[in-house]
């Protein structure tokens, strides 16, 4: 894990597990097993603290401002180990034509397709229809229902689904705003928990093939 970055309520830092060395390891290694086999997310795991950044200086308006959560760098190695788990069984599901959220994929490929693709109809003038679906605050609006139905049906193991629904119905959370920290409570439920978010929001995607198939069957009827 990368060094350098803000603690989480625990006030543990990266670079002090870094130095138990392989002491840490081992202890890490027992406690995230013990999660495994029990199911149970200890308290403390499932704290966080949101902190509201302003997208641009002087912002005052709620919309002006982008959310972080912090959280226990002990649960960003759990959400890690539960992603890696996901992935091999995941990512033959996602369609090729899905670039957000992906490794080695980015919009900037998509925008250069499209360019290409708009160059291209012009230059034979050919008819082209666009589509453009505004995800407005994404993030926020996948349920966490629709997300666990998904991945029940891409057969995810019991134990890392299980897991996965505890960490979002037992967390609490905190805002601070300066250096002032609120009581910890339940959050809105659609919050996602960041080191998890952009993963579930791209495997969510991968719903997107039976869209596009709808659309062919509906331009063919």
């Amino acid at each position: 894990m990368k060094t350098n970055k803000a603690t989480g309520p625990d006030g543990i830092s990266i670079e002090m597990i870094h130095c138990l060395d392989e002491l840490g390891v081992k202890v890490m290694t027992k406690l995230i097993n013990k999660i495994y086999d029990t199911g149970e997310i200890p308290e403390d795991l499932t704290k966080s603290i949101f902190i509201a950044l302003p997208k641009k200086p002087g912002a005052t308006e709620c919309e002006l401002h982008r959310t972080i959560s912090l959280m226990s760098h002990t649960t960003k190695v759990l959400l890690k180990i539960l992603m890696m788990r996901m992935k091999n069984k995941i990512t033959p599901e996602i369609a090729k034509a899905q670039y957000g959220f992906m490794p080695d994929k980015g919009t900037r490929n998509t925008i250069f397709i499209l360019r290409m693709i708009i160059e291209r109809s012009i230059e034979v003038k050919h008819d082209l229809y666009l589509c453009f679906l505004d995800y407005t605050k994404a993030f926020d609006k996948v349920k966490h229902d629709n997300r666990f139905q998904i991945l029940e049906k891409l057969d995810i193991d019991g134990k890392d689904l299980g897991i996965i629904r505890n960490i979002y119905w037992d967390q609490k959370a905190a805002i601070r705003i300066n250096n002032d920290t609120s009581d910890y409570t339940e959050p809105y439920r659609s919050t996602l928990k960041q080191e998890y978010s952009g993963v579930t929001f791209g495997r969510f995607c991968y719903t997107a093939p039976n869209v596009g198939q709808s659309v062919k069957k509906w331009k063919n009827a």
